[in-house]
Parts: C-alpha cells; structure tokens; sequence
C-alpha cells in the first residue's frame, strides 16, 4: 500500500511540473497556416507519432507525404528544425538570379511530387525542363548525346532551385490538414524508451500511451518531446544518426565542388557535362537566360577559381566547356573509317546525334561556392524507434545529380512502407516494419552510389589505354540503342540497372 501511495505521488508531481512547462516557448515562431502551430496548452503531455529532424527538402517531402495518404494523415507530426523559414516563409522574387544551389529532378521524383500535390508550387516559379543531355570527355574520343524522345518521355529532368523545392514543399504541408508542429530549435540530446512513468496521456491513434516506449527528444531551447518514431532527416552531419549509434563507412575524394550561376545571350535548353583530367563539369540550364554549373577539381584550384576575377573565371569556364584540355569529338572517329567502327552498322548520323558546342558563358550572375566532396553510407538506416533518410543515410558523388533524388526516394518509401504497417496494424516504430525500408532503399542507393563512385574513379586517371576504354563505352552509349535507353531509364528514376533491356 506505502508503495502504491508512493508511486502515485510520483505521478502527480510530475504531471504538476510539465503542466507549468509548455513544448513551445515565446521565441517558437507560428506558421501562417493554422494547421502548423505551435504546442499550446491543451497539446501538454501528448506525444507524437513521428519526429522528423531536419526540415529540409527530404525532411518536408516526408512531412507532406504523410500528409497526403489515407492510412497516415492522422498522424501526428513533430518537425524540429533551427531554420527561421520554415516559420517565416522563403522569400522568392521572380527578378533575382536563380541561386547557386539547385538539384537536377528526375521524372521519378516529379512525379512523386505530383502525387502530393507539391508540382504545382514548383511551376509557379523558376525552373527549367530539358529533353537533352550531351556528356563527352575531354580527349575528343568519345561522346553521347541523350534525347527524352529515345524512351518516349517528355523530358529527362528538371532543374530547380533549392529554396524553390523547399518552398513548394512547405506551402504544400500549409495548404493539407494535419496535425503537424514546427519546433524552431535544434536536437541536442535523445534517449530511446526512456523509464518514465506514464502520465496518463491521451493515447493517439497509434497508441502512444506510455513514455517507456517513446524516444525522449530534448532541444536546445529547453523544451523536450516525446515520439514513437524519430525519422533523421538533418543532413550529412546527422546529430540523429550519431545520437542512434549508427556507423557509417566512406572516403573523402581529395576534389571539391565549385558551383554557381552563369548568364547566357539565349536560353540554353540542354544539360552538359564534360569530363576533364580533374573531374566533370556541368552546365545545366535553370530558365530564362541563366545555367548552373558544378565543376569538380581539386582543393587547390577550387580554392584559385573562388578567388580569381569574374572575367577570368568566365573565360576558364568557356574553356573547359570548349576547346579547353582537349579537340572536340568528330563524327569521323565513329564513322566507318574511325577506330569504333566495328560498332555501329550504320554510319549515317541525325543532326540530332551531332556533337553541339554549349552556348558561351557571358557573366557570372551569383557568387561561388565550394565545398569538399565525399562518399558515405550508413551501415544501417534503422532501429526501433529511429530511422534515416536522405543526406543522413548517405552523401554521394554530384557528377549526375542523383543526391537528392535518392533522398526524395527514401522519404516517399518510408511514408509508404509506415502506411502498409498501419494497414495491418504494426507499430510504426517496429524495428521489423523499418528495416523493410532499409532493404528496400539500401539496394537502390548502393546500386546508385557504386555506379557514381566508378564513374568518379575511371575518370580521375589519365592513362591512354584507359581514355580508349572510356571513349568506347561513350561510343557504345552513343550508338546501341537497347543500351542508350536503359541508361536514360535508370537516370530518369526507374529501378533498372542500365544494360541491356
């Protein structure tokens, strides 16, 4: 009985303390949707369903995701992330330069993005569609021209600014109903299945009702949540992944990335890229008279082109486009009296499969930026109650712009795979459950980052007999058409290995 009365006293001191404790605090900004608030009062004391860490482009993409499907849009959803935006809005003006950083969609992803209903803020804003693609290599060996027509699509992909992805994902959320609260702060500690004693709370329609069996998320601000599922969504760096325990393997590849936005006289329609001795350089068209380029090199020479005057960088930029490193790729060296030959049965080339000179460069439009590149993977996505997504779970190389499509795959699977779990009544934080996504995520990104990671080494050695081996398998993409297509399937977001089909 003595402990009984105890143990019930426990209970009503701490019920007492966190009802003078409020989640939210004065510095918690409200969105402008009333349905993404802060916690009040009559919220005190019930958990979440899902914490997402990092409301980023994947992190949103979640949160939207769940939103929108049958079996999970009651739930209810925690976003902790430090950024003022995602309570203030971004702030876009159609004048400006497209910013440096962009990502290249996939039809995949867009249509994924479509399916939530997140497409249509996108076409409200800059972005730039393109059915062609040309990659060669800097030795006049080798070339490849894509066309979206080889696979009966529209197009190949889309490119978008960052802030226009993060911001369509963001009036997307706004504009659904569902129970959805943004924490302006940033995780500093977390405990799985705390030994607190249960507060009696409300059970939600996954039945939270005991603290043991929650993650504890404690945040920088002072304030503290509880959740069945903490999804980390926060970035290379992850503060979840490090706090879960989860390994990682990978390298750094001694390159860096300088990106930014150039200016054309015309609008340029087409992605290139280019391999030079020290890495790939891409220029991808981002709408109206304006492109992007990434262009790999070592730290050295990253460091040198950040610093050196616009002029000379504009002209070090058409070089590597042009004439720079090496002659342009004939059509004669695949002709039928070329050294591949052997190839190609018909010799006869479309003006459409003709090696093209990108449109010139006239001015720089933003500033540079540089960063290191690396590779990593997590040995593990999940575990009871935590899971990852995106840029937590692996970083890749950027030469095909598939990082963020990776990431965007990852979050739409999770959703789909917590909606089939529900379906059939598992505990969303079931370590069973999420190690579903982990298989099925894992053997795509692997897949994924093995290719990119081969294509990153065959190109950072400059040997003959290895440029010949290259040129021919440009060759081979250029002119068999079974293998063309599989190539444009597989980069386009469908799950096939690009041979042949």
């Amino acid at each position: 009985m003595n402990s009984l009365i105890r143990r019930k006293l426990v209970e009503n001191g701490y019920r007492l303390k966190v009802s003078h404790k409020g989640f939210c605090t004065g510095a918690s900004a409200r969105v402008s949707s009333s349905n993404v608030t802060c916690m009040n009062s009559s919220d005190r004391g019930e958990p979440y369903d899902v914490a997402i860490v990092g409301g980023g482009m994947v992190g949103l993409a979640l949160a939207c995701s769940l939103a929108r499907m049958p079996m999970t849009k009651h739930l209810k959803v925690a976003i902790i992330d430090s950024n003022p935006a995602l309570s203030s809005g971004l702030s876009i003006k159609k004048e400006d330069p497209p910013d440096a950083r962009v990502s290249t969609v996939t039809p995949a992803t867009i249509s994924l993005f479509k399916d939530i209903g997140a497409w249509k803020y996108v076409e409200q804003h800059r972005h730039a569609y393109f059915d062609q693609m040309q990659v060669w290599d800097y030795t006049g060996l080798g070339y490849t021209r894509y066309d979206a027509r080889d696979v009966h699509k529209e197009y190949l992909g889309c490119v978008v600014e960052n802030k226009v992805l993060q911001s369509s994902l963001l009036s997307c959320m706004q504009d659904t109903y569902f129970q959805k609260t943004i924490y302006p702060s940033r995780l500093s500690s977390m405990a799985l299945n705390p030994s607190i004693l249960s507060m009696g709370a409300k059970s939600t329609s996954s039945g939270l009702n005991e603290r043991g069996n929650l993650a504890k998320l404690d945040l920088n601000d002072g304030n503290s949540l509880y959740a069945k599922l903490v999804v980390g969504a926060d970035g290379s760096k992850s503060h979840v992944r490090e706090l879960a325990g989860f390994k990682t393997t990978g390298w750094k590849y001694s390159q860096n990335a300088i990106i930014c936005t150039v200016e054309h006289t015309a609008e340029n329609r087409c992605a290139w890229q280019r391999f030079l001795p020290t890495g790939p350089i891409a220029l991808l068209p981002i709408g109206d008279n304006f492109s992007n380029i990434v262009w790999t090199m070592n730290p050295q020479e990253a460091t040198d082109r950040k610093l050196m005057v616009e002029d000379d960088f504009v002209k070090n930029v058409n070089y590597a486009l042009d004439y720079g490193f090496g002659p342009h790729p004939k059509s004669s060296n695949f002709g039928s009296g070329g050294i591949f030959s052997w190839f190609k049965t018909d010799t006869t080339i479309s003006a459409k499969e003709c090696f093209k000179v990108p449109p010139k460069v006239v001015k720089l439009a933003s500033e540079r930026m540089v960063f290191p590149l690396s590779l990593m993977h997590a040995n593990n996505y999940a575990s009871k109650h935590v899971v990852l997504i995106g840029d937590a779970a692996h970083t890749v190389h950027p030469l095909a712009g598939q990082g963020v499509n990776l990431g965007f795959g990852d979050a739409f699977a999770l959703s789909r795979i917590i909606s089939e779990g529900i379906a059939v009544g598992t505990d969303i934080a079931e370590v069973n459950l999420l190690k579903k996504y982990e298989a099925e995520r894992k053997t795509a990104n692997v897949t994924m980052m093995a290719i990119l990671d081969g294509f990153q080494r065959a190109y950072s050695v400059d040997f003959g007999p290895l440029n010949v081996l290259r040129a021919a398998a440009f060759h081979g993409a250029q002119y068999i058409p079974p293998l063309k297509r599989s190539i444009i399937s597989y980069a386009s977001g469908d799950q096939r290995l690009p041979i042949f089909s």
